[in-house]
């Protein structure tokens, strides 16, 4: 085949549900180069709920993040257009006129750069975010003023529901857009890697009875949507399993291997987010639980907690602020925001201020560690949390 083959589907042709999603995503990885074999489907799935998200209460940010410039990015983005509802390509842009774009007819949003909105010293970014962050829910509204002094002031409810697609990267995008995203991570192609050529007018050609096929299959299924619950894969709950949702009704309604695809692509993508960079807190709740669990004990003074974690190996605490190692002030800080504090410790006979796995008596608004790990780790169940003793 060469670069220029077109595999037009003639817009009469009736085509299976699983078929129609069989080519959409083919033709994504015809033309960029993606991270894995999810990808693909993934991109077919999120562009299908672009024309039925009204029956969604909720639409997953798609995230096309890099590590450097060129690496298919805005490709993906030239890609969605043509198989999404009432795509908008746009570069930056203010919260205002965004927010009016979405609240003035149902649009696809599809965000280039935004790495220039959200890096510091961006105008505007904390607006954006806002509403990038409200759109994620239906029935979210921004409340805007309109009149003058002369005729009075009314306050319009606007609308910010809305599919988005942000590209841009990587470490630019703020954590309240990328825990309510699916993130590709896309990488520069290898020198041995080809696609086909893009031309937008021959890609629309083979493009439209696809998306046509596309439109009559979910206009004729929209309505069963509503109420559909679909199973979600092992381990997927709570904002994964709310992101995904929607994804996973499609697949299912498209049937032969399309609900195993899903699941499978939505198991591997939640994956992927679980490992990324820990914030300083959890990466502190981590070695710690880690810490004790090699001890096996329930309780540290928090010198000997210090020694360890500022002698970890690839860890941040030796040199942790301003090429100076973690101290007992900001151990305290940081396990504060999960109600964990020092108390006095007896171990051995010597009675000091350390940490302890339970609370006791003495502290009354505080947690142990174990209720942390609990809270804001994931399920380790290679070791015993109990200590040796309460």
């Amino acid at each position: 085949m060469t670069a220029s083959a077109l595999h037009v589907v003639p817009p009469t042709q009736s085509m299976p549900a699983a078929a129609i999603l069989d080519r959409i995503a083919e033709m994504f990885s015809r033309f960029a180069v993606l991270p894995n074999k999810h990808c693909a489907p993934m991109l077919a799935l999120w562009a299908a709920h672009t024309w039925v998200v009204e029956h969604f209460y909720v639409t997953p940010k798609l995230l096309l993040s890099s590590a450097e410039p060129e690496s298919g990015k805005t490709r993906v983005l030239e890609l969605l257009r043509h198989f999404t509802r009432q795509p908008e390509i746009t570069v930056g842009g203010s919260a205002a006129a965004l927010v009016r774009m979405i609240a003035a007819e149902p649009l696809t949003l599809l965000m280039d750069e935004v790495d220039t909105v959200f890096a510091a010293g961006g105008s505007g970014n904390e607006d954006v975010r806002q509403m990038l962050n409200s759109g994620y829910k239906r029935g979210a509204t921004i409340p805007k003023t309109k009149g003058d002094a002369s005729g009075g002031f009314v306050v319009e409810r606007l609308p910010v529901f809305a599919p988005v697609a942000l590209a841009g990267l990587a470490g630019n995008f703020p954590p309240t857009i990328t825990t309510r995203a699916i993130t590709v991570h896309m990488r520069k192609r290898r020198h041995n890697q080809d696609v086909e050529s893009y031309r937008e007018r021959k890609f629309e050609l083979e493009a439209a009875p696809l998306r046509d096929a596309l439109i009559s299959w979910l206009d004729s299924i929209g309505e069963d949507f509503a109420t559909c619950e679909p199973d979600m894969p092992p381990g997927i709950r709570d904002r994964a399993a709310e992101a995904w949702e929607c994804l996973l009704v499609i697949a299912d309604h498209a049937g032969d291997h399309w609900p195993g695809t899903a699941r499978n692509a939505c198991t591997d993508f939640v994956r992927q987010g679980r490992n990324t960079p820990l914030s300083d807190g959890t990466r502190l709740l981590t070695d710690l639980r880690d810490l004790y669990r090699a001890c096996g004990t329930d309780r540290m003074h928090t010198s000997d907690i210090l020694n360890h974690l500022n002698n970890l190996d690839d860890s941040p605490w030796g040199e942790y602020r301003n090429g100076r190692p973690l101290n007992a002030r900001q151990l305290s800080s940081l396990l504060a925001a999960y109600y964990v504090a020092p108390i006095c410790v007896e171990i051995n006979g010597k009675n000091t201020r350390g940490y302890v796995t339970f609370p006791t008596a003495t502290q009354r608004d505080q947690v142990g560690l174990i209720d942390a790990w609990d809270r804001y780790l994931p399920a380790d169940t290679s070791g015993d949390d109990k200590g040796e003793s309460r």
